[in-house]
């Protein structure tokens, strides 16, 4: 699948620059891509480069949390929950502490600390994956799960928001929580259905009322705050819960009488490997989404959808946000910067900005987190899991347009 897709940007994006080059007389457009082409491969370098830091540090903690118990604890919590969605992984897999807390840094919006868990996670996981060139149900759920993972402190956005000078930044709060709930389940059940799960029982049941309980619970808190104090407490909480993390490592592991630097250079060690390992893939897929970028096919897909709903009579308030809904899957800086010239060219509190600021938050970075995650087990045929993702994309994309239309106050 990855393959159809990275062959298909390619000669998309060819045919789109022929078709400005001879018929608008745009021969401008070749030098652009070519420049873009080239600066998103050196950009690749540059993210896994960054990202090495980030992987030595945490699985270097994650080692220590891993030798001391901490994720075993962990995972005896949920071995119920996995044994039904994750079957084929044995129940003293340390793969399953790795993957609860992958998902609890990312529910927190913790990004630094939920990618080196994910690929930790992967690397676990690819152990009992009896063809190793192809993704197992394992694999693809994990997958799915985390590029279309509730986020409930959305960080970053809300404080995108404040620097452009909204009146309320977290008035997007509870609408980004909806969405991307949405997006998670809609991942979630596709997978489950193509994998034939059967996930219709008490054990899962108990376990989706808890976790909605946990999130209603914290999206119910920071609503009734004051739209300054639940900015503040969303950066606060999220600083917090990173040193609270570290903190909780090293004391079990000292507890525990560990040897807690050498423990933590083995770990490190294991994420250079890894940072290695993804390059390839990153250049692969990093380069191809530029150059569709920046052919205009993107932007050529905005105007017809903004035709298409213009025929059909629907209010296309919305339009000017798609940019950010097409990109999200491909790039996070990509859409990242296509919220911010929304909120630049409307006004941070206008409605395009608005539903940019939610379509921003309800989804990932899909088949950047696909081609990180699987290349780090150097995984080709990923089978099912790209459809169900974009699945999830989709149906995250669409609540975060309903749930606009409901919340925005203009």
């Amino acid at each position: 699948m990855l393959n159809i897709l990275w062959t298909s940007f390619f000669l998309i994006s060819f045919i789109a620059a022929v078709v400005q080059s001879f018929w608008f007389g745009n021969t401008g457009i070749w030098s652009e891509i070519s420049n873009q082409l080239f600066a998103a491969a050196t950009n690749a370098f540059q993210l896994a480069l960054n990202l090495t830091g980030m992987l030595c540090l945490w699985l270097g903690l994650l080692k220590i949390a891993e030798k001391s118990g901490l994720t075993e604890l962990l995972a005896k919590a949920l071995r119920p929950l996995f044994k039904v969605i994750m079957p084929e992984v044995p129940a003293n897999s340390p793969a399953i502490g790795s993957i609860v807390m992958n998902m609890a840094a990312n529910i927190l919006g913790l990004d630094n600390a939920a990618t080196p868990m994910g690929l930790k996670a992967m690397e676990q996981l690819q152990k009992n994956n009896p063809k190793k060139d192809e993704a197992s149900n394992a694999e693809i759920m994990f997958i799915v799960i985390n590029a279309s993972a509730i986020t409930v402190l959305p960080i970053s956005i809300l404080m995108y928001r404040h620097l452009q000078g909204s009146a309320n930044p977290s008035a997007v709060f509870v609408p980004i929580l909806l969405a991307t709930s949405c997006s998670t389940i809609a991942g979630f059940l596709a997978v489950a259905l193509v994998q034939k799960l059967k996930i219709f029982n008490r054990t899962v049941l108990a376990y989706l009322i808890g976790l909605m309980a946990l999130v209603g619970g914290m999206c119910a808190y920071f609503y009734h705050l004051s739209p300054e104090a639940r900015l503040q407490y969303s950066e606060t909480c999220g600083n917090a819960l990173i040193l609270f993390f570290i903190f909780l490592f090293l004391l079990v592991g000292f507890i525990k009488k560990l040897n807690l630097y050498e423990t933590f250079i083995e770990g490190a060690k294991e994420g250079f490997q890894i940072a290695v390992q993804i390059i390839p893939y990153l250049v692969a897929m990093l380069t191809a989404i530029a150059v569709l970028r920046y052919s205009g096919v993107l932007d050529g897909v905005v105007w017809c959808f903004g035709k298409f709903f213009e025929w059909l009579g629907v209010d296309t308030g919305f339009i000017p946000a798609l940019p950010t809904a097409l990109m999200k899957p491909l790039s996070g800086n990509g859409a990242r910067a296509m919220m911010l010239e929304t909120m630049q060219n409307y006004g941070a509190d206008s409605f395009p900005a608005f539903v940019s600021s939610v379509m921003q938050g309800s989804t990932e970075t899909t088949l950047y987190v696909i081609a990180l995650y699987f290349g780090a087990v150097k995984i080709a045929k990923t089978r099912h899991a790209v459809p169900c993702a974009l699945f999830a994309d989709f149906v995250g994309i669409t609540a975060a347009v309903v749930f606009s239309y409901l919340f925005y106050e203009g």
